[in-house]
C-alpha cells in the first residue's frame, strides 16, 4: 500500500481519492449534493481502485502523446467506441476469483500442484510431463483431472 498519491496525475472525471492511513484503506469522494464521504475499503478493493487508476494515468499518457487532442474522424469514435473499460464490478469479481483460485491452487498436493502448474502455466504437454516424471501419460492426466476436481470443489464452497 503506498499511502496517498497527492502527485498523481487524474483524469478529470475521476471522482474518488485513494488513501492509506495506519494500514487501513480509504476512499474519499463527494456525493452528488457535494458532501463529503470518507469510507474504510478493503485491500482488494483499494486494489482494484488504484490499478484502475493507473490504467487510467496509462490512458491519458497514451492520447498526450500519441494521440491529437483535436482528431475526432470517425476512425478515432469508432476506436474510443470499440475499447471500453471494464466495469468495476467485473475487475473487482475478476480479481477476488483469480485469489480464491490461487488459494485453491496451494492447497492441492504437492504432485497434482506441480503437474498442475506444468500443464497450465508452463505450456508443457502430458507426454512431456510424464517424460520429466518418468512415468506413462495417462498418470498425468489423471493427476491433472484430479487437481482440477479438486480446485472446483474448492471454489463452489
Amino acid at each position: 500500500m503506498d499511502g496517498n498519491h497527492p502527485n498523481r496525475k487524474k483524469d478529470k472525471l475521476n471522482p474518488y481519492t485513494l488513501s492509506v492511513e495506519s494500514n487501513t484503506c480509504y476512499i474519499s469522494f463527494a456525493d452528488g449534493q457535494g458532501i463529503f464521504h470518507k469510507m474504510e475499503i478493503s485491500k482488494e478493493l483499494y486494489a482494484a481502485f488504484n490499478s484502475f487508476e493507473l490504467d487510467d494515468i496509462s490512458q491519458m499518457n497514451v492520447a498526450s502523446r500519441h494521440l491529437e487532442q483535436s482528431e475526432l474522424t470517425e476512425e478515432t469514435l469508432n476506436h474510443r467506441a470499440a475499447d471500453l473499460p471494464e466495469p468495476v464490478e467485473d475487475h473487482v469479481f475478476r480479481r477476488i476469483m483469480y485469489g480464491e483460485l490461487h488459494k485453491a491452487i496451494a492447497k492441492l498436493p504437492p504432485t497434482q500442484h506441480r503437474r498442475l502448474l506444468l500443464y497450465y502455466f508452463g505450456g508443457y504437454t502430458y507426454e512431456q510431463i510424464a517424460q520429466m516424471e518418468g512415468c506413462k501419460h495417462p498418470a498425468i492426466m489423471k493427476s491433472i483431472a484430479a487437481a482440477e476436481k479438486n480446485i472446483k470443489k474448492h471454489l463452489s464452497k
